[in-house]
């Protein structure tokens, strides 16, 4: 077992609308991370993935708000922490975010070395000009990107580029964990993998330590993580192998995330798509039983008014169910 660069025990945060409701977007989440290891994050939109990327990274902007649970990075529980002092000490350094739609994060009217200068003079307020320069344009060209880049404006590089350079940038100071919340989205297939090997370079050279990488794309996560976790209404409901969960899901929503996508790969590229009906619950008003059981076909009365517990398997696989894995694969095959 590897160390662990960042470990997260039933964290629970919430957002609070204007007529004072809670609203549980993150619900008991536990999960962690070894060094050199990579952990994919899946479901469908408003499952709360990007909502725990922002409260594993400390920003807790109203409405957004912490409950309860700890976020421990290589050994240091952030909840604990004084806001700037995270901002300053552990964000960039210790843990990265390349946010969503991140294209949209340079500022147009700067050039990309100057942003770059902001991001490092804001934790080494004593680097020089030259020393960040030197730095950029070698981290730059190891991940294939030219020099040039560094003196263009936002508005002259291509969505691939723009995509990159931000990844480029979120990791120049060598984080222990980055969290890539949909880093591939609306971008064309070719550029979508140039973004993934740019990422495996990262880790391989290791400019990170160990990655989060977020997408309702459970058949990309097989290409670029080594685990993945299914997100449904707040909640882990399936956690195992990566090639375990796209080609041998046991939770009925899982098998349903998997079975709506058109998927390439052999052994699954074959299947009949399928839909999942109905929406997630309001999570104003969660279910008491499972959060799932109103658009499962397998639920029973006892689904609605039961607490569904973690069930752990062999080889750290996990699911969030009250049949068994026997019961549950022996349902799919007579299907």
């Amino acid at each position: 077992m590897g160390k662990v660069m960042l470990e997260v025990k039933d964290l629970k945060t919430k957002y609070i609308t204007r007529h004072g409701e809670d609203v549980y977007a993150v619900d008991g989440v536990s999960l962690k991370i070894e060094e050199g290891k990579s952990l994919g994050i899946a479901g469908e939109s408003g499952c709360g993935k990007s909502t725990l990327a922002l409260s594993l990274m400390g920003y807790y902007f109203a409405p957004l708000h912490y409950q309860s649970g700890s976020i421990i990075v290589d050994g240091i529980n952030i909840t604990k922490m004084n806001p700037d002092d995270v901002r300053k000490k552990i964000l960039g350094n210790e843990i990265a975010y390349i946010p969503q739609a991140a294209m949209n994060a340079l500022n147009p009217t700067q050039k990309i070395i100057k942003f770059i200068e902001d991001v490092i003079h804001a934790h080494n307020p004593k680097a020089t000009k030259k020393d960040i320069y030197d730095l950029a344009k070698e981290r730059f060209e190891i991940l294939g990107l030219p020099e040039s880049v560094l003196q263009k404006h936002a508005v002259e590089l291509s969505g691939g580029m723009k995509q990159r350079t931000v990844i480029a940038i979120s990791t120049i100071l060598s984080p222990k964990v980055l969290i890539a919340d949909e880093p591939s989205s609306a971008l064309d297939v070719t550029s979508q993998k140039m973004v993934i090997k740019m990422m495996r370079n990262l880790m391989e050279k290791g400019f990170i330590k160990s990655m989060i990488f977020i997408t309702h794309e459970l058949p990309l996560l097989y290409n670029v993580t080594d685990d993945i976790v299914v997100m449904y209404a707040g909640q882990l409901i399936e956690k195992g192998k990566s090639k375990e969960m796209v080609f041998d899901p046991i939770h009925p929503y899982s098998k349903g995330l998997m079975g709506s996508i058109i998927v390439p790969e052999e052994g699954v590229k074959n299947i009949k798509l399928t839909a999942i009906p109905g929406t997630p619950p309001n999570l104003k008003h969660p279910p008491e039983g499972c959060r799932f059981a109103e658009r499962c076909k397998y639920r029973t009365k006892e689904c609605n008014v039961e607490k569904i517990l973690e069930t752990n398997i062999e080889n750290g696989r996990m699911f969030r169910c009250r049949f068994t894995e026997s019961e549950l694969r022996k349902v799919y095959s007579n299907e």
